[in-house]
């Protein structure tokens, strides 16, 4: 059973186009990371949330120590207007 990640991020009104450039330029590379299955960005003004499917627990891991993780959250949480919430949760059958 796959493993969703929801983060939500709220950004600075003037930062939104910055962040909406790195996700464009890294979500491929995302996407295609081992174990992540599935990578959408959604919106609502200044408030995006990720929504990624992951194999399990370990793939999840493995991403969240990678260095293109690590590389992309240091570009954008400099971005935030206030701090990101994420959950780790199972799609209930």
């Amino acid at each position: 059973m796959s493993l969703i990640r929801i983060v939500k991020m709220t950004f600075k009104e003037e930062d939104v186009e910055t962040f909406r450039h790195i996700f464009e330029e890294r979500k491929e590379r995302i996407a295609s990371f081992p174990g992540c299955s599935k990578l959408e960005l959604l919106n609502d003004k200044n408030i995006f949330f990720t929504y990624s499917a992951w194999d399990d627990v370990e793939a999840l891991e493995k991403y969240r120590s990678s260095e293109l993780f690590q590389s992309t959250w240091s570009l954008t949480k400099k971005l935030f207007a206030a701090k990101a919430e994420a959950w780790s949760v199972r799609k209930v059958e």
